[in-house]
């Protein structure tokens, strides 16, 4: 690339090695020689770039070609329903239907028995939510201790502590 295209505040793709980097190029170089002091987009790093050649050319972020199709992406659930009364966790989900059944249940158990109440249901599709769930509430049962809302009753089954 010549030295006179070379606009402070663009973004350039730069040769460093055997691979290119992304940059802005920030202003020319603070030493007074040739050259630029450039950030690089990945890693907010500083560099100084003394040639023009090392410049391959204009930064064009890549374009998904899916949405390109006309398909637009999908929308994530949104964080409060139509009705407008805020979405419960997953944990206050779990809480609640264990407080109506009054027995302890295994996670599994508890993702079904909250979809089929319509307290929660993976918003983002996950493909193992009674794990994620068994996590989160022994996280709970260890961050809080004696406060939590859950106790551990067997394996891989929780109940909620009666105070």
């Amino acid at each position: 690339m010549k030295e006179q295209d070379i606009r402070i505040g663009s973004f350039y793709n730069v040769k460093v090695g055997n691979s290119t980097a992304t940059v802005r190029i920030m202003s020319l170089a603070k030493d007074g020689g040739q050259g630029w002091h450039a950030i690089t987009l990945a890693g907010d790093k500083d560099i100084t770039i003394r040639s023009a050649s090392r410049i391959v050319g204009f930064y064009e972020p890549k374009v998904n070609s899916e949405y390109m199709e006309g398909q637009t992406p999908a929308k994530d659930t949104p964080a409060t329903p139509a009705d407008g009364t805020k979405r419960l966790s997953a944990l206050d989900a779990a809480a609640k239907v264990l407080a109506e059944a009054k027995e302890p249940y295994r996670c599994k158990e508890l993702i079904d028995e909250m979809a089929a109440k319509g307290l929660w249901s993976p918003s983002q599709g996950g493909k193992t939510p009674a794990n994620t769930l068994s996590a989160a509430i022994a996280a709970e049962i260890k961050k809080k201790g004696d406060a939590a809302r859950f106790e551990k009753v067997g394996r891989g089954m929780f109940g909620l502590k009666l105070n």
